[in-house]
């Protein structure tokens, strides 16, 4: 009972993780996401939900779409989808059965348990499952605390330096639920790994701010340096210059140089060489002190150029550069790059009913990518539970 799209892998085909089987009990994004990636790479993912209402995020709309909504969608393609009730007696024991086949067990939930099993329930019924519980605190002093995105970007200091000074601003997508995700998947793969080697299961841990944290980089290390907190630099960059948005005639361009031989490549592009030779911006540090005399020197040399032409100009120099886009520019980029960015997803049917970001992983060695659409909720409801209520030695 494997994916609506998927054919016998050859030795030479096989994508990384067929034969593993994923109890998705996760809901919203950084659970969902870690399973996402776990599917792409050719695991089984069974998700469950909650009978009648499913994952919360099914509501999250606008925009909508035939599974629910474009954000459940954005994380669920290549699952079955489940509905039990836990507290129902017949659907726990379905999800005890669940939990006995399962590699992977994946959770969400606030209380010391994992999807609602206790963890001494669940080496007893599989002592070889990697568990892993996602937070939004930990499971200690904030074990009772419900983790948002948008909350843990304000606490953990993200939105402290983003954003113009004296206006704290969120990043315009839930980027620590995607960190914690991935951060997730990466415990599921070294856990497996492990696995491999001694039989044994474990519990994975993630929190969102955690993974913010770690995710802070040179901003916290900086901090931790000094003793002082950074501050918003709007679009600039805290230890390097150029590294912003520069202005020019019709609107502004990136412009990100990382050495001092970039810098003289951009000034020589723009008719201005000396400036590489000025004392006040001959090194990045001298750049970095004199920011404001710098960012006023480009801005005169830029003033009459548009955006398209100083991307144009500075990237037949070798600085790296590009105007502002949209997201359909990014999109439209990529694909002339080469990149491939999209794949079309499919109904049980094969017909194909949405395009959606292809995982930005690349293997060699491995069959197509699976592209079986978002699961409408409980529509693997039948065979999911006729698969589970077959005993083991009888399943084919």
């Amino acid at each position: 009972m494997g994916s609506r799209t998927d054919a016998p892998s050859s030795d030479a085909a096989r994508r990384p993780l067929e034969g593993v089987l994923v109890a998705d009990f996760s809901r919203v994004l950084a659970g969902p996401l870690a399973t996402l990636h776990l599917a792409d790479l050719g695991a089984r993912v069974v998700k469950v939900e909650r009978p009648g209402s499913g994952d919360e995020t099914r509501r999250w709309g606008p925009p909508f779409s035939p599974t629910g909504t474009t954000y459940f969608d954005s994380v669920n393609r290549n699952k079955e989808s489940v509905c039990l009730d836990l507290a129902d007696p017949g659907d726990r024991e379905l999800g005890r059965e669940l939990v006995r086949r399962a590699d992977v067990l994946v959770g969400n939930f606030r209380a010391s348990s994992t999807a609602g099993f206790g963890p001494d329930e669940l080496a007893a019924l599989n002592p070889r499952l990697v568990t892993v519980s996602i937070t939004g605190f930990g499971s200690a002093g904030g074990a009772d605390r419900p983790g948002y995105d948008f909350v843990v970007q304000a606490l953990g200091g993200l939105m402290s330096i983003t954003g113009p000074s004296g206006h704290p601003t969120k990043v315009g997508v839930a980027l620590v639920d995607v960190l914690c995700g991935k951060d997730a998947t990466i415990g599921i793969l070294a856990a497996l790994a492990r696995r491999a080697v001694d039989g044994r299961g474990s519990h994975v841990e993630v929190d969102l701010l955690s993974s913010l944290q770690a995710a802070l980089v040179n901003q916290v290390q900086a901090y931790l340096g000094t003793g002082v907190d950074p501050q918003p630099l709007d679009d600039a960059h805290p230890s390097i210059a150029p590294y912003e948005l520069l202005t020019c005639a019709d609107g502004p361009v990136a412009v990100a140089c990382g050495t001092d031989g970039m810098f003289a490549r951009l000034v020589e592009a723009l008719g201005a060489p000396a400036l590489a030779q000025d004392a006040r911006f001959a090194t990045n540090a001298d750049r970095v002190r004199n920011r404001p005399a710098l960012r006023a020197e480009l801005a005169d040399l830029l003033r009459t150029t548009t955006a398209v032409d100083a991307e144009a100009l500075l990237v037949r120099a070798g600085v790296p550069a590009g105007r502002v886009g949209t997201i359909g520019d990014g999109l439209r980029l990529a694909k002339s790059l080469g990149l491939d960015p999209l794949l079309d997803v499919v109904d049980a049917d094969g017909v194909v009913v949405g395009r959606q970001v292809r995982n930005p992983v690349r293997l060699d060695r491995t069959g197509p990518p699976r592209r079986d659409a978002p699961p409408r909720l409980g529509e693997h409801d039948d065979a999911v539970r006729r698969w589970l209520s077959t005993p083991m030695e009888e399943t084919p």
